[in-house]
């Protein structure tokens, strides 16, 4: 697939909290489904650089968000039909000067996928910590494979 990345514009943010709710909501089974709500998505993107993937006919498959004053991957939200297709891994690609900068990200624990799939892209973990979903670790890319 040849994924269009691009900065989100003001008409695709509507999509973008379906995807953040629908995702959160099946994914995260362990959290009540009802702790999740459409408008977390514009508090919780905020202050961040949103990026999404759409298909060359324009379906928006997916998003990230990155707090760039610490480098720093809030969010990285692919719908279920296009999970495992490319999307995240060309969203991760787009960060500025993938692959020879620095970024780090938390993923919780009890997302296996997530974790399993930012391993596959050179993400080790490199902390661990709680949040109200549960437990994190911090896993961080560091350019040229070293942490």
């Amino acid at each position: 697939m040849n994924w269009i990345i691009r900065s989100a514009r003001r008409e695709d943010l509507e999509t973008l909290a379906d995807i953040y709710l629908s995702v959160r909501r099946s994914t995260f089974t362990w959290v009540d489904p009802l702790r999740f709500r459409h408008e977390d998505f514009f508090s919780h993107t905020q202050g961040e650089m949103l990026w999404l993937a759409e298909t060359p006919d324009g379906e928006i498959s997916g998003f990230m968000t990155l707090w760039a004053a610490d480098d720093f991957i809030h969010m990285l939200y692919i719908s279920p039909y296009w999970q495992a297709k490319g999307a995240g891994k060309a969203l991760l690609h787009s960060l500025p000067d993938w692959p020879h900068h620095t970024y780090r990200l938390k993923c919780l624990v009890n997302n296996t996928a997530a974790k399993a799939f930012y391993v596959a892209n050179g993400f080790t973990v490199t902390g661990e910590g709680r949040s109200a979903e549960g437990d994190y670790e911090e896993l961080t890319f560091v350019a040229g494979g070293r942490t």
